[in-house]
């Protein structure tokens, strides 16, 4: 009997085989020439990088007031962008670990850059907390519990320290996750490539990979352990960072909301940025067979999902802040939102809260224009979003006579224009010299791969 509803979009576009699979993902490393597009784009964000370098070394000379923290905003941009970034990094792990022990075949062909966009990400946030320090190279280590002979050890009970383990630990097995799931790509890259030079690096990389039956076993027993490894990671490392807000005594940060409201908007803000990298992508290298309308729709899903997890939060801290009686908090959440920096708020619930519901409408989520705008809009929501929680609980403290404005200096800007393009150099860099798509996994959901298991 036919089924009442309609057919699922594929997951791969019709006639892919094995070999047209390893030809098109291969191509786009072994090719001789990059596309102009390509140098356009690393230009860019090379340019940018510039940008980031030159600030950062002014700020080595001049120290941390060439920024515009001041008294009350003892935190700014700096912790806004750090906060951000992180929140970006999360959804290639989500994709990578979680839906792969869930089984979700559509992972396949968006997993591997956005395993990478997390490392990437996670480099850009670096920058914050290090160079916040002024002086890193004197500060840095103490944050490290190494044995010492003064006896000194970090504060165990800030949450700034839970940070730097956390983060750690998060960069540490999300890089080897990526690394792992590269090894038969990087054999495949090896065996085709004629440049002697590439051939010896892809060989180190490849470690030996022959597609033997053990090392296959050997892959996908690494490839579980690492995801069930991650799988909390995605849940721990965003509470952690919320704790740094949560713990705290400030109106409008000491909020047990705080914990799962900052994990759902970091995969919010993750997966807007997967969209924001695989539609440019799929275009530009004419990935459509391989990252379909169905990939596209159920990012477009999630985005949804937790983008009304994110509205209810902000519904909640209002309520919270009116049911608790407490005249500080009333204060804090009127003053967020009818204050000088009003705006920022209410452009806010526009951007996260409102444009997101449009998704509803499966014609709207069905195209990529659309889903390109929307991400683009979620994304600069979300930045927002650590602007408000920040820069208006702080601006007016407790004490009128104390309460200041804030502001971001020249080189609050260019240093977050040049983390865009630290990323964007990275990116670039990663889809020209390895598979931005994991060609081993695309041939697994083949219906070539189907009726060959069926044959054996």
């Amino acid at each position: 009997m036919a089924s009442a509803h309609p057919a699922e979009p594929p997951i791969v576009g019709p006639g892919q085989t094995f070999g047209s699979v390893t030809d098109k993902i291969s191509s786009m490393v072994l090719q001789r020439r990059a596309p102009r597009g390509w140098w356009l784009g690393f230009a860019a964000g090379f340019a940018l990088l510039q940008l980031l370098l030159l600030s950062m070394a002014f700020l080595l000379f001049q120290g941390i007031g060439v920024w515009g923290p001041n008294v009350p905003v003892g935190w700014g941009f700096d912790i806004i962008n750090f906060v951000w970034w992180i929140g970006i990094g999360h959804a290639g792990t989500l994709i990578s670990a979680i839906l792969l022990l869930l089984r979700q075949e559509w992972r396949t062909s968006i997993n591997r850059f956005a395993e990478a966009m997390t490392l990437f990400a996670v480099a850009c946030a670096a920058f914050y907390p290090i160079f916040h320090m002024g002086r890193p190279w004197v500060g840095f280590y103490w944050l490290l519990p190494y044995p010492n002979t003064m006896g000194l050890w970090p504060n165990f009970r800030s949450p700034l320290v839970w940070d730097v383990f956390a983060v750690s630990t998060y960069a540490t097995v999300s890089a080897l996750f990526w690394f792992v799931g590269l090894i038969p790509d990087l054999a495949t890259l090896r065996d085709r490539t004629t440049s002697k030079f590439w051939r010896i690096v892809y060989g180190m990389g490849a470690m030996g990979w022959r597609g033997s039956a053990r090392h296959w076993n050997n892959y996908e027993t690494a490839s579980l352990l690492l995801a069930a490894l991650a799988t909390p990671l995605v849940v721990s490392v965003h509470t952690v960072v919320s704790f740094d807000f949560a713990v705290g005594q400030l109106p409008g940060w000491h909020a047990t909301i705080f914990p799962p409201y900052f994990v759902a908007g970091a995969i919010y803000a993750g997966f807007a940025m997967v969209l924001t990298i695989a539609i440019p992508l799929r275009k530009a290298y004419g990935l459509e067979p391989f990252i379909t309308l169905r990939h596209l729709e159920n990012m477009a899903k999630v985005m949804l999902a937790t983008g009304l997890v994110v509205g209810y939060g902000y519904t909640m801290e209002a309520f919270m802040a009116w049911y608790s009686g407490n005249p500080y908090e009333r204060f804090m959440m009127w003053n967020r939102a009818f204050g000088p920096y009003g705006w920022s708020y209410w452009l806010l619930i526009l951007c996260n809260v409102l444009v997101i519901n449009t998704l509803w409408v499966k014609n709207l989520r069905t195209k990529p224009a659309y889903l390109f705008a929307v991400s683009l809009v979620v994304s600069a929501g979300m930045w927002l979003e650590r602007f408000v929680i920040i820069v208006t609980s702080l601006y007016r403290d407790f004490l009128p006579s104390s309460w200041g404005a804030y502001r971001g200096t020249a080189f609050d800007w260019a240093s977050f224009v040049g983390t865009i393009g630290l990323f964007l150099t990275l990116f670039f860099l990663f889809i020209r010299f390895l598979p931005a798509i994991s060609m081993y996994e695309m041939r697994t959901i083949l219906p070539e791969a189907e009726f060959k298991e069926e044959k054996g």
